[in-house]
């Protein structure tokens, strides 16, 4: 973790967080991640993957936490949030309207 990483203040208190040489932009995703990791484990999720980008129109780019392929065949697009602000909303709305039948799951800290 960089010397930034560490002391610099995020916008909204999130704390930078480092698990599995995998750098997290808050404690919340990172506790999603581990739990993604006991639910592949025991076969719920065949794999996932995180920080995937959309690029939508005007040159603005939404990335997603993670994208979640469940071993019954569903996917999920899901964003981890302790604040979930208006520039937010519009953008996953951006993305559903550009990109259907993507619809962005929120998860916030008491779901995890």
């Amino acid at each position: 973790m960089t010397w930034a990483m560490k002391y610099l203040k995020h916008k909204y208190s999130a704390v930078k967080v480092e698990s599995d040489g995998i750098v997290f932009d808050s404690k919340l995703e990172e506790r999603y991640y581990q739990q993604l990791k006991i639910r592949k484990r025991i076969g719920e999720v065949v794999l996932f993957l995180m920080q995937v980008p959309f690029r939508l129109s005007g040159g603005v780019f939404y990335r997603v936490d993670f994208i979640e392929f469940l071993a019954d065949g569903t996917v999920r697009f899901v964003d981890t949030k302790g604040m979930i602000t208006q520039e937010c909303k519009n953008k996953i709305k951006q993305v559903e309207a550009e990109y259907p039948p993507i619809r962005i799951e929120i998860v916030t800290k008491d779901q995890v």
